[in-house]
């Protein structure tokens, strides 16, 4: 059985395609900021479908390296919920959306820094999954307490915050790509 160290080296390309993924879709919702909200909202949808798969993935390889593997599992299939859930209702308000969004970076942010704590002793970049989980969660609270923001407001808003989720996973991708066993033996709990 593979340590958390290894399975993160192992995996690291996850985290890599996850920061890929969100860095592009920042850069297109910049690019092209009179999208149709329409085309915005299935965008939305793909990503997190996408995103959703790579974590549940990952929480299925890492099952048995760690004992909190149903985070990573949880935070996937709310992803994956709220993409199925902008496709069955595409024709959703931009509020609507926003509030979709915003509880799903609530979560997920939520759940990150429960990871954090975890890998804070086994993992160098642990901090960055901390971070990255106060902004979401600081995310989340701001689509909820301001969701009367423009098409154009919320394009930008989500556009910022999924670049910077975005370098983070890809700068956390490479600090943990080189965590594996070339460094100490983790300690295995006591039975």
């Amino acid at each position: 059985m593979l340590g958390v160290k290894d399975q993160l080296s192992t995996f690291w390309w996850l985290l890599l395609i996850q920061g890929v993924l969100a860095v592009i879709f920042g850069v297109i919702a910049f690019s092209w900021p009179g999208i149709t909200l329409f085309s915005f909202i299935l965008l939305f949808g793909a990503y997190a479908i996408v995103d959703g798969i790579s974590r549940v993935v990952d929480s299925v390889w890492h099952r048995d390296a760690y004992k909190h593997w149903w985070s990573v599992l949880l935070w996937g299939l709310i992803s994956i919920a709220g993409g199925v859930l902008v496709f069955s209702w595409p024709g959703l308000s931009a509020v609507l959306l926003l509030f979709i969004i915003g509880a799903r970076a609530l979560a997920g942010g939520v759940l990150e820094i429960i990871e954090s704590i975890r890998f804070r002793k086994t993992v160098d970049g642990a901090w960055l999954m901390t971070l990255g989980g106060i902004a979401s969660i600081i995310f989340g609270v701001i689509a909820f307490a301001w969701p009367g923001a423009t098409a154009l407001g919320i394009i930008w808003v989500i556009a910022i915050y999924a670049i910077i989720f975005g370098v983070k996973e890809i700068v956390l991708s490479f600090k943990v790509k080189g965590t594996g066993s070339s460094m100490e033996p983790e300690p295995q709990p006591a039975t």
